[in-house]
Parts: C-alpha cells; sequence; structure tokens
C-alpha cells in the first residue's frame, strides 16, 4: 500500500508509524511523465516488500514538503530509518530503487525471532 501524503502532519505521522521500517517516499506531480511510468511499479513493491512503508507526495499540492525536503527534480525518491533521510536519487529507475530497497533491506535488518529488526550501527 502507498499513503498518500498531503501536508508536513501527514508527513511526520507518517514517519513515526514507519518507525524502525524502512520508508520509502515518492516526490512526483501528476503531470510528469516519468513520474506516471513508475506510479505502478512503486505501487507493486509496496506490495511485494510487506516490511518497507511506501508513501507519495504531490510536489504541486505539498510545496512545503518540496521545499522542506529540497526536491529539485522530479520523480525524487527518499528513503527514511526511524525518520532520518539515509538516501535520495532522482529519476524513474526503477531497478535501481528496487536495488536500493532490497541493498538497505539486506545490509541494516538482521532476524530475531521471525522478526526483522535494524541492525545497530
Amino acid at each position: 500500500m502507498v499513503h498518500i501524503i498531503k501536508d508536513m502532519d501527514e508527513f511526520k505521522t507518517f514517519l513515526k508509524a514507519a518507525g524502525c521500517k524502512l520508508a520509502v517516499v515518492e516526490f512526483s506531480a501528476k503531470w510528469c511523465g516519468a513520474c506516471k511510468r513508475i506510479c505502478p511499479l512503486f505501487h507493486a513493491m509496496s506490495l511485494q516488500y510487506q516490511n518497507v512503508m511506501f508513501a507519495k507526495v504531490d510536489v504541486d499540492e505539498s510545496r512545503e514538503l518540496a521545499q522542506t525536503y529540497h526536491i529539485k527534480a522530479i520523480p525524487t525518491f527518499q528513503m527514511f530509518k526511524q525518520a532520518q533521510k539515509i538516501f535520495e536519487f532522482c529519476g524513474a529507475d526503477a531497478k535501481k530503487l528496487e536495488a536500493k530497497i532490497q541493498e538497505l533491506i539486506d545490509s541494516h535488518e538482521i532476524f530475531e525471532g521471525g522478526e526483522r529488526t535494524w541492525k545497530q550501527q
């Protein structure tokens, strides 16, 4: 499931709800062709990676968030852990996005009693 974020309060609530889970946020716009192309792939990833939280921010509807998070191009993907940004990239490269999600899952999580938790670094 991809959460739709409309303002700073919703964004903070989303990051808080993510807690120790990886949170992936797509900053995009309805008129953006590249954003439209990656949208179904982003949604599919949200269904595939159940232990990752996904959200989408429309930069035209949420200008404050776009400015706060220094969005200069779309789509931009930002990844967060415990409300801290840990990675960012621009462009509609689904392979790069999925590879980075997988890398962050593999490098930052361990299994404890069937539960995934973030490694302490």
